[in-house]
C-alpha cells in the first residue's frame, strides 16, 4: 500500500505509488503507524537525490525522519523546500549564489543556509496555533515577469511556468501546455525568495515531460 509521502506544489503531503525525481524531509512528520500528524518539525526543509553513496534508507523509520518524494525539483522549490548540502552540494551552491545575491535585506545577521531556511520558513506557511492548521502561503504577482521554474495557481490548478508556456502539473507529469497569458496578476505557489534565485538564473531539474510538453 502506497504511503502518504507524496508532495504537491502547494506543499501538500499526499498518498500516491508514484516516487518522483527527488526526495526530502521536514523532519519526522509520522507516527508509528505511519500516518502523518504534522506538515512540518523543523525549520530545515531539504530537496535530497534518490541516489547517495549506494545508501539504503528506511522510508518512515519511527522518531526519525519522513521521506517526501516531488515530481521533480522545481515542484519541491514551490512547496518551499531548497536543496541538501550534503547529498546535492552542486545544487545547493547554486541556488545559494542565486538566492543569497538576489535577497540582500533577508535576516543579514544570519549566515548562508540558515539565513535561507529563516526566510523560507516565513514565506511557505501561513499562521495558526496549530501546525496542522497552517496552509500554503501565496502572492500575487504578473505572470508576465515570473521566470522559468516557478508555479502559479490557474484555475485551482498548479501550473509550472516555462517560456511562454504554462505546463498544467499532474503526479506522473506535465500535462499538455497552454500559451501563457499576457497581463494576468496570478497566486504564485513557490515562496518569492526562491522566484528570485530563479529569476537570477537558477535552473531547477524538470521532469522530462516538462520539456516533451512544451516542445509541442
Amino acid at each position: 500500500m502506497p504511503l502518504q509521502n507524496r508532495v504537491t506544489p502547494y506543499g501538500e503531503i499526499i498518498i500516491d505509488p508514484a516516487r518522483g525525481m527527488v526526495m526530502g524531509n521536514r523532519g519526522c512528520l509520522h507516527d508509528r503507524g505511519d500516518r502523518i500528524l504534522r506538515p512540518y518539525q523543523v525549520r530545515r526543509w531539504i530537496i535530497c537525490r534518490l541516489d547517495f553513496k549506494g545508501r539504503q534508507q528506511t522510508l518512515m523509520p519511527p522518531g526519525r525522519w519522513t521521506a517526501l518524494f516531488f515530481l521533480d525539483e522545481a515542484t519541491a522549490l514551490a512547496a518551499g523546500h531548497r536543496p541538501c548540502h550534503e547529498c546535492n552540494r552542486a545544487k545547493a551552491r547554486a541556488f545559494a549564489e542565486c538566492w543569497l545575491a538576489t535577497n540582500p535585506e533577508a535576516d543579514a545577521d544570519e549566515r548562508g543556509v540558515d539565513r535561507i531556511d529563516r526566510q523560507l520558513h516565513r514565506e511557505r506557511l501561513s499562521e495558526a496555533p496549530r501546525l496542522r492548521d497552517r496552509r500554503k502561503r501565496t502572492y500575487q504577482a504578473a505572470l508576465d515577469a515570473l521566470p522559468d521554474g516557478a508555479f502559479v495557481d490557474l484555475g485551482n490548478r498548479p501550473h509550472l511556468v516555462l517560456g511562454d508556456r504554462l505546463l498544467p502539473w499532474r503526479l506522473q507529469g506535465y500535462g499538455v501546455p497552454a500559451t501563457r497569458p499576457a497581463g494576468l496578476v496570478i497566486a504564485v505557489l513557490t515562496p518569492p525568495s526562491t522566484v528570485r534565485a530563479l529569476a537570477h538564473g537558477y535552473a531547477p531539474d524538470l521532469h522530462p515531460s516538462a520539456t516533451k510538453e512544451a516542445a509541442r
